[in-house]
């Protein structure tokens, strides 16, 4: 086989390989301004072409959000419930306070509708499992927020009759808490003071003729007038009512304090009623409560505690905030209503120096003597009155408390009423429940 030789050296190759290597380079640098102009470009219109299409998909997917309602609806032109028609349209729907939760569906003419309410679902649970081992033949409890009327709590029990509700009916006497709407009167219209210099005799739990007679005002065992509160003193309230107020004055502060007047509330509700009569007698027991005849609801009770708390003013209770149909549209939306002022702020601040004295010293001493002494509960603003009487037959006992928990800096607070209707054994006492539905309350927040 004949061998052929390359005619090209290795040297050659070297130099041709480098002078194409040149070449090469000088094309790219001639076209290197070119490509960073196409690859500016095609930046600017990458970036374009995002940011339009992110406003586009952003407006988008805006457009197909729900818009989002505040925790409380406002009020809607196409409200079709009024607060003065809405007692008789959810009459039908709650026979038991006891039951009631914070939202439930009922249906009505073939529309399906959701009622949301006030209930504080874990303190009214609380409450209704404590009364089922009050003991007591009757018991009710009223929690509300005096600052804007909101009902929190509303159960009761009845050992004979398991589906009666008992905090809307005004069938209970008064007793001892009428002292309060008395020393309203006595604050604004005879000059009294919580530490106005009275007198009694006898037994202050007693009420006799003996024990009314004028000059015993001026001889007979000495006190002022927060400590006759506070001890629910029956003869100094007595005279009170004789002496000093009278059946006018005593009837005009009922009829402020919304006796034998309907209260606006949404469930329908009996109307507490008074008869104060003119003779003396008649007088010093109206004045003191030591009656019968006068007669007070759960949720009545629970106003008064609510007037003192609230520095005079008194806000219509509510527990129905809100209904929507099934499209979501709100037939009824809650509004505060206050209600005419019973009593001044004066007379507010005066009755709370009453109403803390039955506390500290008084005849809810002893129960709220341990929330004193409670680390987070020992600076709250405690004031109550209490108040026992038995029935016309001597059967039952009636034991009552209003009061109520503010805390210092007035932010948070509540009003409760208690009734307990004790047979021939006494159950759990009304002060004992109200202090542990306050202990409750503050401490489970």
């Amino acid at each position: 086989m004949k061998n052929y030789k390359s005619n090209y050296s290795a040297k050659w190759r070297l130099n041709q390989a480098r002078h194409q290597r040149v070449e090469r380079k000088k094309r790219f640098l001639r076209k290197l301004p070119l490509l960073f102009a196409m690859t500016f470009g095609t930046s600017v219109i990458f970036m374009l072409v995002f940011s339009s299409g992110s406003w586009f998909f952003a407006a988008l997917s805006q457009t197909g959000q729900k818009p989002s309602f505040p925790e409380k609806p406002m009020a809607h032109a196409s409200e079709k419930f009024s607060q003065e028609d809405l007692a008789e349209f959810l009459k039908d729907f709650i026979n038991n306070s006891s039951a009631l939760v914070d939202q439930w569906v009922v249906e009505n003419n073939g529309s399906r509708l959701t009622i949301r309410t006030t209930i504080d679902v874990k303190l009214q649970n609380h409450i209704v499992r404590r009364l089922r081992r009050a003991r007591t033949v009757q018991s009710a409890v009223v929690v509300l927020n005096p600052y804007d009327g909101r009902i929190l709590a509303l159960a009761s029990r009845d050992m004979h009759n398991p589906t009666q509700d008992l905090c809307l009916k005004a069938a209970f006497p008064a007793a001892s808490l009428f002292k309060i709407i008395s020393a309203a009167a006595a604050l604004e219209t005879a000059g009294y003071t919580p530490d106005k210099r009275v007198s009694f005799v006898g037994s202050k739990h007693t009420l006799y003729k003996y024990q009314l007679k004028d000059h015993d005002r001026r001889s007979g065992r000495q006190t002022i007038f927060r400590k006759a509160f506070a001890a629910s003193n029956n003869s100094v309230f007595g005279k009170l009512g004789i002496y000093d107020l009278g059946q006018n004055a005593l009837t005009e502060y009922a009829d402020k304090f919304l006796f034998n007047r309907p209260i606006p509330f949404d469930f329908p509700i009996a109307m507490s009623t008074i008869d104060v009569p003119a003779n003396d007698f008649g007088l010093a027991e109206i004045s003191s409560g030591f009656n019968k005849r006068t007669l007070i609801s759960p949720l009545h009770a629970a106003l008064l505690a609510a007037v003192v708390a609230n520095n005079g003013e008194m806000a219509a209770p509510w527990l129905v905030d809100t209904i929507y149909d099934h499209t979501d549209e709100i037939l009824y939306h809650a509004r505060c209503r206050m209600l005419p002022p019973p009593i001044s702020k004066t007379t507010s601040a005066e009755l709370k120096v009453l109403m803390q004295e039955a506390v500290i010293y008084g005849t809810g001493r002893t129960a709220f003597r341990k929330l004193r002494r409670k680390g987070k509960l020992k600076h709250l603003d405690l004031g109550a009155k209490t108040g026992t009487i038995n029935d016309k037959m001597d059967r039952y006992k009636y034991d009552w408390i209003t009061t109520y928990a503010l805390t210092p800096d007035g932010a948070d607070g509540i009003c409760i009423s208690v009734l307990g209707v004790h047979g021939k054994k006494l159950g759990v006492r009304s002060v004992e429940l109200a202090r542990e539905i306050i202990s409750y309350y503050f401490l489970s927040s």
